[in-house]
This record gives C-alpha cells, structure tokens and sequence, in this order.
C-alpha cells in the first residue's frame, strides 16, 4: 500500500463568470502521506475552501487531477468524509438517527449500526443527548454529532472545513483537543480548512499556506513542535509570527486588489 494517500497534481480551477474568468486556483501540486494531519491556511479568498471541495469531489478542477485512497477523484466517495462549518445535520432527526443516517443509507445491519452508534456517542460523549434534536444542543454539541457522523461512515480521509470556526473560544479548543484525540487514536488523513494561524500551529503535522487568488502554494512545511503543544511557549509563538508575516502579505495582496476593482466600478 502507498504512503501516499491524496495526491493533488497540477490542479487549476477556474469560475466563469459573465464579466470574467477567475482563477481559483493555480497550479496546486501536493502528496499528502496516510494518516498526515494537514491544515490548509490563509486569507479569505485563497481558494482553501475550492480545493477542499475540489478533493471532496463537489467541484472537480478545470485542470489536473486529484487521487485519493488509490483512486482518482470525479465525485464524492466514501473513502471521504466531510465536516462543514454550519453542522449539515438533518433537524427532523435526533443525534443517534443522524448518527445513524449513513450507515442505514449503506445497508449496514441493524445491530451493527446500534454498536457502531452507541460506541461513537460514547467516544464523543454524545450518550446523553442522544434522544435530543439538533435545535436543543448547543454549537459545539452539534459539531460533535456531525464529527460522529462522518466517523461512522469509517472513512479514512477525513476533510473539515472550518469547523470550529463559528464557535467560542473554550468550545472551539475543547473540540480541538478531542479531535487530535480522535485523529491518534483512529490514524485518520485529515485535510483540514482555518484561517487561524493559532488554530493551524495547535493541530497540524503540515501546514500549507495559499496565496490570495489565485491559489498557489506559498509555503508548505511541517510543524515539529511536540504534543501537547503550548500556545504560551516561545517557539509555538515564533511559528506563529512567522506564519502571521506570510498570511499578513495575502491580505494586504486582497486589500489591495480589492481597492483597484472599487476604482475600476
């Protein structure tokens, strides 16, 4: 079996539009080793969410192409699961049904996907609440349920975009160290969407950070801090101005580029 788990290889996506076409992204070239926790960084407008969706198979690229788990990505597979910012679960359905939902959908016997529910409810602590509806829990509650979700599918690439980006503070780091737990325990690929240089540095094996549109590779480098990683510590707050400097640069670019399109209206 390769080490490599999703290979990217010279993907462009471009959007037309009515007055012109936007490159999205340019020239991705990226491998990305199993069981590799990746965050893909920078501003609005980088194209990390494109390329996200672009390895989940929702929006192929224009150009190139993506193989992930041995196969070349034209669609979505179920080899890759997605966690969305706004929490995509089913509000007519309680946590254990959601849970549920996609385990059903693949014919899984009834018994084995009561185990496979009641164990992931368990891990997530998501026991108690699982007679509840999405409107009755809260956030982070949430995100815990459609984590939970795409766990059951038992995918071994897992793709989250910005999923803790709506939350507050303590929820947001809670769920930050459950997913590393999660992440060693499982030996999950995780491609993972922030605009957080913090959040990047706490979770990642990798980061890549993209240019302002169009989407390049700016820097991709490994983080080599030790776990459990401090965001107090001196070389975690190095990385971060460092990083901060690169990302700095790509808004400045968005900036700019924004005030010649206000002048040209």
């Amino acid at each position: 079996m390769s080490d490599t788990h999703i290979q990217i290889e010279r993907v462009n996506k471009v959007f037309k539009t009515a007055e012109r076409d936007v490159v999205a992204l340019q020239d991705i070239q990226l491998e990305i080793p199993r069981g590799q926790f990746v965050c893909l960084l920078g501003p609005s407008g980088c194209g990390k969410s494109t390329l996200l969706n672009a390895i989940a198979g929702f929006a192929p690229p224009t150009s190139g192409r993506i193989v992930a788990d041995g196969k070349v990505v034209e669609a979505p597979g179920p080899e890759r699961g997605m966690v969305f910012q706004e929490y995509a679960l089913f509000p007519w359905m309680t946590v254990e049904e959601n849970v549920a939902f996609g385990l059903e959908i693949k014919g899984m016997a009834k018994a084995d996907i009561a185990a496979t529910v009641a164990r992931l409810l368990t891990m997530l602590s998501l026991h108690d609440f699982r007679h509840r509806y999405p409107k009755d829990l809260s956030g982070g509650m949430r995100q815990r349920v459609a984590i939970a979700r795409v766990l059951a599918l038992d995918s071994p690439i897992m793709l989250m975009d910005e999923p803790f980006g709506a939350l507050d503070a303590l929820t947001r780091r809670n769920l930050q160290d459950e997913l590393l737990r999660l992440w060693a325990e499982l030996k999950k690929t995780i491609i993972f969407v922030t605009h957080s240089i913090e959040e990047a540095i706490y979770l990642a094996d990798r980061i890549v950070v993209m240019t302002y549109r169009p989407g390049t590779v700016k820097r991709d480098s490994l983080v080599t801090l030790p776990r459990p990683r401090d965001p107090a510590a001196p070389a975690f707050n190095d990385l971060k101005r460092e990083l901060g400097m690169l990302v700095m640069e790509e808004q400045q670019r968005h900036h700019n580029d924004e005030l010649r399109m206000a002048a040209v209206d």
